[in-house]
């Protein structure tokens, strides 16, 4: 066990998919008296809870927050998940607990750790009317034209993705009333990293687990819920592949293959979004994923912090 010193506001655990977050976020919770505030695009979902990896059985006691939330066909920004944020961080530091961030979800940690300034940006029917009518390609150049330095590539892979980025974009210059400050928060940030064969072989076999945990039926019952199998992109790499199977668009081996194939490209954009963050001025301290976790985190957190 270890304590937290006065000055530090939150820790955030952060790393690639199938790093081990989750499960070293919770040990640390137990040694500090802390509670999980996720930071995952898709765990906010309610019935989304294979694929999206919540593993709610590793939380044990601890509490946490910003998971099944909302249900399942909702629309969660960027922004939506700052604001939420603030709210279960007052509510965690009100009652004397310490905040854990934890997640790979490169926008929503940046968010939180560097507090970004952002304008709500309601849906705008219009414009949505006339993005319609134009291609994938139209839609990107459209989005590189009005954010020349796009950094966040998701949003080109998916075109409701991009239809929402375009709508924001179009919000933020039509906004020129100044932002809420937002507070300035002291984090400890501790990252773990894999060699890539390694976290490769993790990919794999977790892919595999939840296959064989139900992950399609999981899928099956969304669409049956009235979630249409284009709205299924929006919601991440498993729905999507596992949605095209189901819908005939590929077959059961080519649907595993492509989603791995994904999922591991998806590591690597994670790898660039944290190296990113890095230049951005947000120190991570790396620890080995292969090695002992948690040994490792109290013993960087001992000689960084000094307690």
């Amino acid at each position: 066990m270890f304590d937290p010193v006065g000055s530090l506001d939150m820790l955030a655990i952060v790393g690639p998919t199938a790093s081990g977050k989750t499960r070293l976020a919770v040990a640390l919770a137990e040694g500090l008296g802390g509670e999980i505030i996720s930071a995952d695009s898709r765990q906010v979902f309610r019935g989304m809870d294979i694929g999206s990896g919540k593993d709610l059985h590793e939380y044990g006691r601890i509490p946490y927050h910003l998971i099944d939330i909302l249900e399942a066909g909702e629309e969660f920004s960027v922004f939506d998940f700052q604001r939420r944020f603030q709210k279960a961080f007052a509510e965690i530091t009100a009652g004397k607990a310490f905040p854990i961030l934890c997640g790979g979800s490169g926008m929503y940690l940046d968010a939180a750790l560097r507090g970004y300034q952002m304008v709500e940006v309601p849906r705008n029917d219009s414009l949505r009317t006339e993005l319609a009518l134009k291609t994938d390609f139209e839609l990107v150049n459209e989005l590189c034209r009005l954010k020349p330095g796009q950094h966040n590539s998701t949003d080109l892979l998916n075109r409701a993705r991009t239809v929402r980025a375009i709508e924001i974009a179009h919000g933020e210059a039509l906004n020129s009333s100044p932002c809420e400050p937002l507070p300035c928060l002291q984090s400890f940030v501790i990252g773990i990293h894999w060699e890539r064969e390694e976290l490769r072989l993790r990919i794999t076999n977790r892919l595999l687990e939840r296959l064989d945990s139900g992950m399609i039926e999981e899928v099956e019952r969304l669409h049956a819920g009235g979630i249409a199998w284009e709205q299924l992109d929006y919601y991440g790499l498993e729905y999507r592949y596992i949605g095209a199977y189901l819908s005939g668009i590929m077959n059961k081996n080519d649907m595993f293959q492509r989603l791995r194939s994904a999922i591991i490209d998806f590591a690597k954009r994670q790898g660039n979004w944290f190296r990113r963050m890095e230049r951005h001025g947000i120190a991570i301290n790396w620890i080995a994923g292969s090695g002992d976790q948690l040994a490792q985190a109290r013993e960087i957190y001992h000689k960084k912090v000094g307690r």
